[in-house]
């Protein structure tokens, strides 16, 4: 995020320095008089029509009363009134509301050991299941705040700007696309497009519960909309994201007297710096490597037989991570062989990478010129972070995946939320369904 040393007229705004506000003529408040923005709409009835429903009052009810339910994703009891809660919103729109399990996950104790990990369930919701031509919507109820968090609370922080828990990353967003397709649905359009709906409860961690049902539910659809934050506090979009890879290896050696007889030992910390060494070797501009921690040891006197290495990758393009998949394969024998110790592998790449194709460009086209149409100016900028939209497009479906509010510092207790983009998103959004749904084509 960009760095504001000042409002417009030069003078500090009041939160620039923790939250380092773009400029003003960049988004972070409309400062244009109601004339010249509604010189600059250019709806017809029809769509007037559409978006008239949309009601602020409600959708930051909603986001307020979703914000006060703590949904760290390890808080399965938190998120299992969430996904209650959520069940009951979601019974507005036709079609029947399904809690679906998780999907079996595993992690790696510091001892090496897998164990199962528990996560909670998913909402979905399926509407018009057999129309032509079907549409994909996805958001996540959990986040990064845990149970025993001290950043339960919403704060005013100003004139609208809200802090809050979640509230931009993304239960603002729910709200967003909860109101859209209940305006869809009261317009003479809806019979014409049919869509699914998916809120996992995972995506903080990477998906890794919900990845099936999230390739399951994008197969054969025609375009899908995802709720994250705007990349931007103006509503920029983001554009293509780099994947994401989370490994662990668990080395086995073998102990012995570091007095007695050292030579006997297979020290498994040093195979694992190897490793790091070597790990920071594959890595290229491509696919940067952060090794990131080094687990096990034993005391002083023993050669150490056991230690996990946890890094991550992020490669750019398919081929990159293919590329560092094929080396990490040598590197792993090439360790193993020189160490004479065991290493086995675990996790991989939860987020292949996404790039934009012609098809989706045409998505973020209609996006834009929808918001156009409403007086908004959306741009889009390319993203190292990643979210479930990689996951849909690598199932070949055209995604936009940054639809949800303006607002910024998320993963932070200075998360905020721009009140008055619920609403407008909720009408930019509504207005890309009915484009769809009227036979535009990607």
């Amino acid at each position: 995020m960009t760095t504001q040393s000042g409002n417009c007229n030069g003078d500090m705004h009041p939160i620039a320095h923790i939250y380092q506000l773009l400029p003003c003529r960049r988004g972070w408040k409309d400062h244009r008089t109601p004339l010249e923005q509604l010189q600059m709409k250019q709806l017809d009835a029809q769509s007037e029509a559409l978006i008239a429903p949309i009601d602020q009052a409600a959708m930051l009810e909603d986001a307020q009363s979703w914000s006060a339910i703590n949904t760290g994703t390890a808080n399965l009891d938190g998120l299992a009134e969430m996904a209650g809660t959520l069940a009951d919103a979601f019974t507005a729109l036709p079609g029947d509301v399904k809690l679906v399990e998780p999907a079996p996950v595993t992690a790696v104790g510091a001892d090496g050991r897998e164990f199962d990990k528990q996560h909670g369930q998913h909402l979905t919701l399926s509407v018009r299941p057999n129309a032509e031509r079907r549409l994909l919507f996805t958001g996540h109820m959990d986040t990064v705040f845990p149970k025993e968090s001290s950043f339960q609370n919403q704060t005013w922080l100003e004139d609208g700007v809200l802090n809050g828990p979640g509230l931009a990353d993304m239960k603002g967003g729910i709200a967003v696309f909860l109101h859209a397709l209940k305006a869809v649905e009261q317009s003479e359009f809806a019979h014409r497009i049919g869509y699914d709906v998916l809120i996992n409860s995972d995506e903080e961690t990477g998906s890794l519960a919900s990845a099936p049902l999230i390739e399951t539910m994008a197969q054969g659809k025609y375009a899908a909309l995802t709720y994250e934050p705007s990349a931007l506090p103006d509503g920029t979009l983001a554009h293509a994201r780099g994947g994401s890879g989370n490994y662990s290896l668990i080395i086995t050696g073998k102990s012995a007297h570091a007095g007695r007889n050292p030579q006997d030992g297979r020290n498994a910390i040093v195979a694992a710096a190897s490793l790091v060494l070597g790990l920071k070797q594959l890595q290229t501009d491509e696919c940067p490597v952060n090794p990131a921690k080094i687990e096990g040891g034993a005391a002083n006197n023993v050669v150490p037989d056991h230690a996990v290495l946890r890094f991550n990758i992020r490669p750019k393009s398919p081929d990159a991570a293919q590329q560092f998949e094929a080396a990490l394969a040598a590197l792993v024998g090439d360790v193993k062989q020189a160490h004479e110790v065991d290493i086995h592998q675990h996790g991989g790449i939860s987020r292949p990478p996404k790039p934009v194709d012609r098809k989706a460009q045409r998505l973020f086209d209609l996006v834009r010129d929808c918001g156009a149409s409403l007086g908004q100016t959306i741009g889009w900028q390319s993203t190292g972070g990643v979210c479930d939209g990689n996951n849909i497009a690598s199932c070949g479906v055209p995604v936009v995946d940054t639809m949800g509010v303006r607002g910024g510092a998320i993963h932070s207790s200075d998360e905020y939320m721009i009140v008055d983009s619920l609403s407008e998103r909720a009408a930019l959004s509504a207005l890309v369904i009915h484009r769809l749904a009227s036979g535009e084509e990607l």
